[in-house]
């Protein structure tokens, strides 16, 4: 599985800041999840990103 940010994305910057990997950038007009991401497995017990959405924007989707 991959997470990818869909277009209710706020750019507001909170998924940027938890990133352990640095895998998320700013994009246009949304931001990214760079291939690199590792679902913060080493770091935390689920990805942060999607915990720290405020609007839920960041999903798992199927390869």
């Amino acid at each position: 599985m991959a997470l990818v940010i869909i277009d209710t994305c706020i750019c507001c910057d909170a998924c940027v800041t938890v990133c352990p990997t640095d895998a998320i950038s700013c994009d246009d007009p949304i931001y990214l999840i760079d291939a690199s991401c590792v679902e913060c497995e080493g770091f935390f017990d689920s990805p942060e990103c999607i915990r720290v959405c405020p609007v839920d924007c960041i999903i798992k989707k199927e390869d």
